[in-house]
C-alpha cells in the first residue's frame, strides 16, 4: 500500500517546509468481514496525543481500464449498481481478489470478462484512491489500446445483465455534464487517456 513520510513530497504552490504533524497508527478490530472486505473499527493517536476512533473499511484495491477503439470510441459497461440503486455507465473495473495476481492481469481479466476485448497494448495511467475518508482501496487504471474481441466470460448477478455501450470521446464531456456518467474512476481515467493519447500524436 503506498504511503507518504512526513515532509517527503512538495505542493506546487505552497512547499511543505518541514515534517508534518505526526499521527499514530493504535491497532483495530474487524467488526465485519466480507468476500473481499473488512469493516474495522481503527484507534489513532493525534498530534498532541488525544486518541480517537474511525470506521474503516479494508479493501483489496481494485483496477479499471480505459479501453478505446480504433474509431476513437471508449468502451463503457452499463451496469446496475446496489450500493446507489441504479444503472451507471463506467469503463470495465474489478476487484483484486485473486491472491499474487498482478495488477496488470486483473485489468486484462476484467477487460475480457465483462466487455469482450484483449488489447495489444496496456499503460498504466495512475493508481489513485477515490474514498480515502473511509476506505484504503487503491485503483489502478489503464489504458488499453489496439483491442481485439474475445469472449466474455461475466460474473455475478449484476455483470450478467451487463451491457456494452461505446461513447465517442468527443461526446464524453456531455455525458458528464449532464449527470449521465458519474463514477470517479470513469471520468478521471477517460480524462487522463486522452492526455496520453493526445501527446503520443
Amino acid at each position: 500500500m503506498p504511503s507518504a513520510e512526513p515532509g517527503a513530497f512538495e505542493h506546487g504552490i505552497g512547499r511543505v517546509t518541514g515534517p508534518l504533524p505526526h499521527f499514530e497508527a493504535l491497532g483495530e478490530e474487524v467488526v465485519h468481514r466480507g468476500w473481499a472486505i473488512a469493516l474495522t473499527r481503527a484507534r489513532f493517536a493525534d498530534p498532541s496525543g488525544e486518541r480517537f476512533e474511525r470506521d474503516i473499511v479494508r479493501h483489496p484495491g481494485a483496477v479499471a481500464v480505459v479501453a478505446v477503439t480504433d474509431g476513437s470510441a471508449v468502451v463503457l459497461a452499463h451496469q446496475y449498481r446496489p450500493a446507489i440503486d441504479r444503472w451507471i455507465l463506467e469503463i470495465p473495473a474489478g476487484t483484486c481478489d485473486v491472491a499474487e495476481e498482478a495488477d496488470e492481469v486483473t485489468a486484462r481479466r476484467e477487460l475480457a470478462e465483462e466487455v469482450g476485448y484483449g488489447a495489444a497494448t496496456l499503460t498504466l495511467l495512475t493508481r489513485c484512491v477515490i474514498t480515502p475518508g473511509f476506505c484504503d482501496e487503491y485503483t489502478a487504471i489503464y489504458l488499453a489500446t489496439g483491442l481485439t474481441p474475445v469472449p466474455t466470460d461475466r460474473q455475478g448477478v449484476e455483470e450478467r445483465y451487463m451491457q456494452v455501450v461505446e461513447v465517442p470521446l468527443d461526446g464524453f464531456d456531455a455525458l458528464v455534464d449532464d449527470g449521465t456518467i458519474i463514477d470517479a474512476s470513469t471520468i478521471l481515467g477517460v480524462g487522463l487517456a486522452r492526455r496520453r493519447l493526445d501527446d503520443a500524436r
